[in-house]
């Protein structure tokens, strides 16, 4: 199976299944998406990018931007096919593109992603929530870039999975394959504006490794920080478990 799924105007679509869990389980594929702006999809220039996304039989998108975002840059097109969830999960915005060039990708990024983790938690939350619903699937969840508050949710879900951390950061570390494009998006919408950061749309897994040893040192884990933050409970990952993993197969004796 491909976990890039190509477009012509989304340069970080992805398919979260196929990770392993500590017991043998897989993530199932096409249940679970990850994802740059889809309101580039009601953007001219994207061919078949629309028909190539209803392919897939979204039931359910969410979308981790601030209104103000959406109001700017648009949201996925209405369809009678999937319902749609704004769960701003930032509440301290930031400009990554005007930051000084000698700001450090991996620490500055990790601290907003635990700003995020203690502000979003009503979001997080919900978020978890639809992600657990068998009816809700499949479903795509993304941000503008689909690397920061994306990449937070992503490791979110997969930890409380089982999948292991190595793995999580890996996953996250896959946004480099975009940068390209998405700096290049960047630029194609901010005329006139100077691109200052060269760490821009970067996604070095230094950085999710920071932020999972920051919510370690305060919460002991992941699992931690949901249970005591997010207030998520045997039956929610019990649900996100039903839903979204495949059991390791029988082992026949003999």
């Amino acid at each position: 199976m491909e976990r890039h799924v190509a477009f012509q105007r989304l340069h970080n679509f992805r398919d979260l299944g196929g990770y392993a869990t500590g017991d043998g389980s897989t993530v199932r594929w096409g249940r679970l998406y990850r994802s740059d702006s889809l309101g580039k999809l009601g953007r001219p220039g994207g061919g078949d990018d629309w028909d190539r996304f209803l392919a897939l039989g979204v039931r359910t998108v969410v979308d981790l931007r601030y209104p103000w975002e959406i109001e700017r840059r648009g949201r996925v097109p209405e369809h009678p096919s999937f319902a749609y969830h704004n769960l701003s999960v930032e509440h301290r915005p930031y400009d990554q593109a005007s930051l000084a060039p000698d700001v450090e990708v991996g620490p500055y990024l990790a601290e907003r992603y635990l700003e995020v983790a203690e502000d979003g938690v009503e979001e997080l939350r919900r978020a978890l929530e639809l992600v657990a619903d068998d009816d809700s699937g499949p479903l795509v969840f993304h941000c503008a870039s689909g690397k920061d508050r994306t990449g937070l949710l992503a490791a979110l879900v997969l930890g409380l999975l089982g999948v292991d951390e190595d793995a999580v950061v890996a996953d996250f570390a896959l946004t480099e394959l975009a940068t390209e494009r998405l700096v290049a998006d960047w630029l194609a919408n901010d005329p006139g504006r100077a691109l200052v950061w060269p760490h821009f749309g970067r996604a070095p897994g230094e950085v999710m490794r920071l932020f999972l040893d920051g919510i370690g040192d305060r919460y002991g884990s992941l699992t931690g920080y949901a249970t005591e933050r997010l207030g998520v409970d045997d039956a929610l990952v019990g649900a996100l478990r039903h839903t979204l993993l495949e059991p390791a197969p029988a082992v026949s004796g003999g």
